[in-house]
């Protein structure tokens, strides 16, 4: 009787863990998704000191959501060629990084990111390196990258491990903006 109870109670803990962990991804996820169709403005937290983003416009506009994925087109000045694209598989989140040129035609170096690791905090999701991007940019395949998101900022963060390289962007989610143009190679 005593094996069965501890069994039982392993399992509930287990079920138990297991709804947290899910919830993590989730609140994540639903923290984005409520700024969907919003705009914001952001800052340069930490980049190299020959950064081209540095004194540029930098905005993130919430553009696509649904239950699975989220696109976040990310405007430096007047390049519209990049967009986060988040994927939700189960408990694990997908980060791609879609590149276009001016003509809406795939950049040749596109679709790379990874998957989260583990299920990661409700606040901050960690993605490394995948296969495919490790292919595509053989200097990227130690690429850490991880977004935090409260109630008033998001950050995109970069990391290349084995280097110095460092890369964040703070943005202001008190103070939404005027939506912009949609991004190259995007049809509303």
């Amino acid at each position: 009787m005593i094996k069965q109870v501890i069994l039982f109670a392993t399992v509930l803990f287990s079920i138990s863990l297991s709804a947290q962990k899910e919830k993590a991804t989730d609140v994540f996820w639903n923290s984005i998704n409520k700024h969907c169709g919003k705009s914001y403005e952001g800052v340069i937290v930490e980049a190299p000191a020959n950064d081209d983003f540095r004194g540029k416009k930098l905005v993130m506009h919430v553009r696509a959501c649904d239950s699975n994925k989220i696109r976040i087109p990310f405007f430096v000045g007047e390049d519209k060629s990049r967009t986060w694209v988040l994927t939700k598989n189960t408990d694990r989140i997908l980060l791609k990084h879609d590149h276009r040129h001016s003509d809406g035609k795939s950049d040749s170096i596109t679709m790379y990111g990874g998957y989260t690791n583990s299920t990661g905090l409700p606040g901050l999701q960690v993605f490394t390196a995948d296969q495919e991007t490790a292919n595509l940019i053989p200097a990227a395949s130690s690429n850490v990258w991880w977004i935090t998101i409260d109630d008033t900022s998001f950050t995109y963060n970069l990391r290349r491990i084995g280097t110095a390289r460092v890369f964040t962007v703070k943005f202001d989610l008190t103070k939404p903006i005027d939506t912009p143009d949609a991004p190259w190679g995007w049809k509303d």
